[in-house]
């Protein structure tokens, strides 16, 4: 096993690598960088989709003298932007250097991936903050919402799965299956919507607040009150996002629990005289449970990490999509590649522990005698 996990993690390296080769190509052909975004917020053009947080903005790029701006406006320099033309060319180029994109395409991918194999991630572009700051700083809310939505979800779906397994065909099968489809089509920024108009001061009750992950006097509440507040927050978002999250999972746990409770071992237990439910979990529930360990990497990273844009911005929640979100929209390239990179290096962690998992759950796996 050792062997192995040491190979796992050798082979991590030349994937994050080529992770982050694809998108920085990408993100040199994409229109519209940083420079075009200062110079759109000094010509007045800025038309980003989403305000931006924090102190720092476009300007504080310029150095502060604007009134140099005129002038020599159909220099090659200016004319690689857009909006540019009628500005000093000295000031792109200045830009362009605070940017870091005086430099070739391939001395700054270096120069990136040598930071961040120190995990320095440098600041900001337009919030004039370290990168790993923000990040931190936004974690709390992420975090909330992908921990509990992965237990309340997984804490849903399994046993359903087991139950709608143990009862196929029933009615009971029937009707939650129907439910399980319902909520599944059912956008969740829809019932966000929904849940805000019945539950927190819409047209009818009151009962939860609208905005934030803690209430405004949460510092001044004992430990009871504030873990009450803090769940109290999360219980609408949570419902939002947990209505189609447990849905796959659910089925994927009774189709695994079916194929296994039909298989010839299963009846050789029962003719053995073992009780229902040590078949099921002392046999079938090691077996059938390999499936949905395969899908917990993705699931884990989409809840903690990707979450739901729609449903941060609906309830006022400022974690780390919105951020990507708006690092995408402004051009805030250290953030974008900073995210990248943690959430590509967590998803290769998280994959080989999701392996190794399966050994936990059954030993007959050997890892060792495959090759990677």
């Amino acid at each position: 096993m050792g062997a192995y996990i040491v190979r796992r993690l050798l082979l991590m390296i030349p994937t994050l690598i080529g992770i982050m080769i694809i998108n920085f190509a990408v993100i040199q052909f994409a229109p519209g960088g940083p420079v075009e975004q200062v110079i759109a917020q000094l010509t007045g053009t800025d038309v980003a989709a989403t305000a931006r947080i924090g102190g720092g903005s476009g300007g504080d790029f310029a150095g502060g003298d604007q009134n140099a701006q005129a002038g020599g406006g159909g220099d090659a320099v200016t004319s690689k932007y857009r909006g540019a033309q009628g500005l000093d060319p000295e000031f792109i180029k200045e830009l362009e250097r605070q940017f870091g994109f005086d430099k070739p395409a391939h001395e700054r991918f270096f120069t990136m991936m040598g930071d961040y194999l120190t995990f320095d991630f440098g600041e900001s572009y337009f919030r004039d903050v370290a990168v790993i700051d923000l990040i931190v700083e936004k974690m709390p809310v992420s975090i909330s919402l992908g921990l509990w939505l992965t237990l309340l979800s997984y804490g849903i779906s399994i046993p359903l799965g087991i139950k709608k397994a143990v009862s196929d065909g029933t009615s009971f099968d029937v009707w939650t299956s129907g439910v399980i489809i319902i909520g599944y089509a059912i956008p969740g920024f829809l019932f966000a919507i929904l849940l805000i108009v019945l539950f927190a001061g819409g047209s009818f009750l009151d009962w939860f607040p609208l905005r934030g992950l803690t209430s405004d006097n949460w510092a001044d509440m004992s430990w009871p009150e504030r873990i009450l507040d803090y769940f109290w927050h999360l219980t609408l978002p949570l419902t939002a996002m947990a209505l189609a999250a447990f849905a796959t999972t659910t089925l994927l746990t009774k189709n695994s629990f079916l194929d296994e409770i039909r298989k010839q071992y299963v009846q050789t237990a029962r003719a053995k005289g073992l009780s229902e439910r040590r078949v099921l979990y002392g046999h079938v529930f090691r077996n059938a449970m390999l499936i949905i360990v395969a899908g917990f990497p993705g699931a884990f990273i989409s809840a903690f990490f990707a979450g739901s844009l729609l449903i941060e911005t609906i309830f006022s929640l400022d974690g780390l999509g919105l951020l990507g979100f708006e690092s995408v929209i402004n051009r805030d390239y250290p953030v974008i590649f900073a995210t990248l990179y943690i959430f590509a290096l967590i998803g290769l962690i998280v994959g080989l522990i999701s392996d190794l998992t399966y050994t936990l759950i059954d030993p007959r796996i050997d890892f060792e005698s495959r090759e990677v």
